[in-house]
């Protein structure tokens, strides 16, 4: 058989696995290409050679440029192209998973179809915002509770700080300049952060519509996870610039939360959040890498078979296409 043009994509074993890579880098103003098997990007200050097989995603900022030999490459080496604004601060769309293992997804999409289990992983990110408290046979409704008067006091912490008066939090759907500055601020901030965690959750394979807690929502699972970590990142941000009597209060509530976030920190957190939530039990093994490249069929029940076998005859044959994945 002829062998297809262009170049061959990597082997499998040549790339990084997940836990070694470059967790993102982000680009802007520049032109992406590729370089055999190296991503290139080329701006004001000359060109620079990016090792694709050991990049996790590439954040795509304002004014780049991306030609389909270097999104290709992102393809074959298990990277993933995420066009995001200023400093990554909003998400806008996304090129494949990161991951080649459905294994986070399906973890998701069971543990958010069973009452029980669901309840559990809810208790789970709520625990994470009350280190040192037993919250194991709290109700949703509790939940809540607890949640609610744990955000006010941070409200009241935060107004105390910055001497910003609070009265309560007003959002209007559409138009962030409904409520007064420090809501503006708060609405702006959090949309940012909205943005992060949607570009980590769709890179690790994940569903951004399957919540825990929020429902009825496309990005249901962003806004459970981005919760998370507002009371950190978002709501001193917004209070500090509310604070400073801004001129364009979203322009520079957005430039703070990137110079709050562009060390990278909050992603990699975010991404071993998620894994902690669905995941309890596999943090680390093997079997469990998102790079795996492997394709089975269900059999029924929990189990599985190999993909790429042709079934039926007295001795089962394997068949690909060049290398490629089964079909």
């Amino acid at each position: 058989m002829a062998r297809r043009a262009g170049s061959p994509p990597p082997d499998l074993p040549e790339l990084v696995r997940a836990e070694d890579r470059i967790s993102f880098i982000y680009v802007e103003r520049a032109l992406i290409h590729r370089d055999q098997n190296a991503i290139t990007a080329t701006d004001a200050n000359g060109l620079v050679h990016i090792p694709a097989a050991a990049l996790g995603a590439l954040l795509l900022g304002p004014g780049t440029r991306v030609t389909h030999q270097a999104m290709m490459l992102l393809a074959e080496s298990g990277s993933t192209a995420v066009w995001v604004g200023e400093r990554g601060v909003r998400y806008y769309a996304h090129g494949r998973s990161l991951a080649r293992t459905s294994r986070l997804l399906e973890a998701q999409a069971r543990l958010v179809s069973n009452q029980s289990s669901r309840l559990a992983v809810a208790r789970t990110m709520y625990a994470m915002r009350f280190p040192g408290e037993d919250v194991s046979s709290y109700t949703m409704k509790q939940l809540r509770g607890r949640e609610g008067v744990r955000v006010r006091r941070i409200y009241r912490e935060q107004s105390d700080r910055t001497g910003v008066a609070w009265r309560r939090r007003e959002y209007e759907p559409g138009n962030a300049q409904a409520g007064d500055t420090i809501n503006a601020a708060l609405t702006a901030a959090h949309q940012c952060l909205y943005g992060l965690v949607h570009a980590v959750i769709v890179a690790l394979g994940c569903a951004p519509g399957l919540g825990f807690v929020h429902t009825g929502h496309v990005r249901s699972f962003v806004f459970d996870v981005a919760d998370l970590y507002k009371a950190e990142v978002t709501i001193p941000v917004a209070f500090n610039i509310a604070a400073s009597e801004p001129v364009d209060v979203e322009a520079e509530t957005r430039h703070a939360v990137r110079d709050a976030v562009v060390d990278g920190s909050i992603l990699s957190r975010c991404a071993r959040d998620i894994r902690r939530l669905l995941l309890p039990d596999e943090l680390e093994p093997a079997e469990a890498d998102p790079w795996s490249n492997v394709v089975e069929l269900w059999d029924g029940g929990d189990r599985r078979v190999s993909a790429g076998v042709g079934y039926g005859a007295d001795e089962p044959s394997r068949w690909d296409d060049d290398g490629d994945a089964p079909w």
